[in-house]
């Protein structure tokens, strides 16, 4: 869908927002109740010290989603994104301010709680009782989209009422797209089938098509993953609704057609390009976290070694890129049993091909009476996945995509568990801040599928930023 880019207008508007806020928060503070928080003397240093920190909430608004197209169209998720988004961002600023003594933003409770609840304020107003109707009113004169729906079963037919009835986003339904429908026969209301799934390329062409949505019943993870990827080579917009990737919406704010949670399955960026970003960045940040991690690296280290026999890095072969295999490393967490690994390995390869775990629902198989004391809290926390930061430096992994499997794991999948990995395994990823050891294992080669589609530098951020409170509290580790 040819969606106007109006986050960029939305950004600017609660750019100019925010920034007010923090000269509101100030004029109070100054004027109203006599507190002498900001220096005004300095204006460039002052007016500066806003701007960026008005640029830092933007930042949070995007790791929040605020900038999704959907997110407009739900008024309950959205006020507690922007909640959200103020939390976080008073915390950076109290933090700010006890650090950085430019005697402007000094370790006020008053200049920080005004600005808090008159940014929130505002940005709450601005956004839902400007912003949104904004939206909401041009998007259908602006947009007029060609769109073909592949299936023509009962989710097909859904989203066309959807769209028919309720006008929506301007959306022009061109056809569906059906193996099991003879073409020309219609399907609902005015609209017809163009022609067989094998037809697409052609009805693109024919239709000018800009958007492609997969609404298929009844179908085999294989299969659906074949007509994704017909649908990716046409170069349009591919959308997805369908009960297999139900997991995405669940865990994921994705765009939503009337209430009818859709999965974007188009490629962001060149793929080449994304590649180079990714091992720049990857190669920075693992040198300069080894080098800043050290004192921490070595108190583990040292707690590992005198808490328990063997030694302190435990390594184990891993499926990498395209099926090669390389060694990862780890801080060992568990006592030394050479039957461990045998017994996890019957256990594994039972809960990938029936998708059913044998610990109470995890996808994490564990013997937890053999990790160590310190281990649980390492693995608790995952500092002791900190090592694969010189898997990263040797190119064998990346900061963020999807966990490396075991040689038996990988013999274990189905080909289109596989795809997984196309990419270079991360150090985290999309399931393991959606709750690790909580998600099933099929749903978690979808969010992983997810990601390699939507794989984005900007992606890579906000899942590295969402690492760091899995990580502080331990959300579905074992």
């Amino acid at each position: 869908m040819k969606y106007p880019r109006y986050k960029y207008i939305f950004a600017l508007f609660d750019f100019g927002v925010v920034f007010s806020s923090f000269l509101i928060a100030g004029y109070v503070t100054k004027n109203i109740l006599n507190k002498k928080i900001i220096n005004f003397e300095n204006e460039f240093i002052t007016y500066l010290t806003f701007f960026i920190f008005s640029s830092v909430f933007l930042f949070l608004f995007q790791i929040n989603n605020l900038y999704k197209v959907n997110i407009f169209l739900t008024r309950a998720p959205h006020i507690t994104a922007v909640i959200k988004s103020f939390m976080y961002g008073t915390v950076l600023l109290i933090i700010f301010s006890f650090i950085i003594k430019f005697n402007l933003l000094l370790s006020s409770r008053v200049f920080v709680m005004c600005f808090f609840f008159t940014g929130l304020t505002l940005v709450s107003a601005v956004r839902l009782l400007f912003l949104k109707p904004f939206y909401m009113n041009f998007t259908k004169v602006l947009n007029n989209s060609n769109v073909v729906i592949i299936g023509a079963g009962k989710s097909g037919k859904l989203l066309a009422e959807k769209f028919i009835f309720e006008n929506f986003y301007g959306i022009k339904i061109t056809g569906f797209l059906d193996d099991k429908i003879p073409e020309g026969d219609n399907v609902f209301e005015n609209i017809n089938c163009i022609g067989s799934i094998d037809d697409l390329s052609a009805a693109v062409k024919k239709y000018k098509v800009d958007e492609v949505i997969i609404a298929i019943d009844n179908i085999s993870y294989e299969d659906l993953m074949q007509i994704i990827d017909k649908c990716i080579r046409t170069e349009k917009s591919v959308k997805l609704t369908s009960e297999l990737f139900n997991i995405v919406p669940e865990k994921i704010v994705t765009d939503s057609y009337s209430g009818i949670p859709v999965v974007d399955l188009s490629p962001r960026v060149n793929k080449n390009l994304n590649y180079f970003y990714k091992r720049i960045f990857d190669y920075s940040a693992a040198f300069f976290g080894i080098i800043i991690l050290s004192p921490l690296f070595l108190i583990i280290s040292v707690l590992v070694k005198f808490t328990s026999k063997g030694g302190i890095f435990f390594t184990q072969t891993r499926i990498g890129k395209d099926g090669k295999q390389f060694k990862l490393y780890k801080f060992r967490s568990m006592f030394v049993d050479e039957d461990e690994d045998k017994n996890r390995s019957i256990i594994m390869t039972d809960f990938i091909k029936n998708n059913k775990a044998a610990n109470g629902g995890s996808s994490k198989i564990v013997n937890e009476s053999n990790v160590t004391y310190i281990g649980k809290f390492l693995r608790k926390t995952s500092l002791d996945e900190l090592p694969q930061l010189l898997n990263v430096l040797k190119g064998e992994m990346s900061l963020v995509g999807p966990r490396p499997c075991l040689p038996y794991e990988y013999e274990s999948f189905d080909d289109w568990h596989k795809r997984r990995h196309t990419v270079l395994p991360g150090c985290t990823g999309v399931w393991q801040v959606s709750g690790r050891s909580s998600v099933s294992f099929k749903d978690s080669v979808v969010l992983d599928l997810y990601y390699i589609n939507n794989m984005t530098p900007w992606l890579d951020l906000q899942l590295i930023f969402k690492t760091f409170p899995v990580m502080i509290f331990g959300k579905g580790a074992k």
